[in-house]
């Protein structure tokens, strides 16, 4: 039996914080080629997760602690949709081809992400072409962007 204990998300979110990327993660998929990708990701407020899409696959969140901001584009990097993990919503699921960033809310936060397999990594095409890299201070200053950013609002 596989459990995410208080214990192991405890662990999960100290590595986060230790971590450059101030992410890490949990796989409950034995392989990256299994047909179902489940894990748990630690996320820090001050990780930077780049809009994106995953053509292939829809995506399930929950929280498991703390809360998330999950922003929709549409292809003009115009938000569609907004919600808060864990405060408005307790699970949501994305259609593929849906552009997204999520943005974690609290320390020790961590999200559970389900999505078909196997794993494929993001094609650059699929990430935002009117978002960059977050690279030179561009990561801090559109983290605080998601924050206030309301439906209608453009990246």
């Amino acid at each position: 039996m596989k459990q995410l204990t208080p214990a192991l998300l405890d662990d999960l979110a100290r590595q986060a914080k230790e971590s450059a990327r101030l992410r890490a993660n949990r796989n409950l998929h034995d392989d990256l080629a299994d047909p179902v990708q489940r894990l748990a990701i630690a996320m820090e407020p001050g990780t930077f997760v780049r809009p994106h899409r995953h053509p292939q696959t829809w995506e399930l969140l929950a929280p498991l602690r703390g809360r998330f901001l999950v922003l929709l584009f549409d292809d003009a990097g115009v938000v569609t949709q907004r919600s808060v993990l864990g405060q408005d919503c307790n699970a949501l699921e994305l259609p593929a081809h849906t552009w997204h960033a999520v943005r974690s809310l609290d320390a020790g936060g961590v999200i559970f992400e389900v999505k078909q397999g196997p794993y494929t990594p993001i094609a650059e095409n699929d990430f935002a072409p009117w978002c960059g890299t977050g690279e030179n201070g561009e990561a801090e200053r559109v983290n605080t962007w998601y924050v206030r950013a309301q439906v209608g609002d453009k990246l």
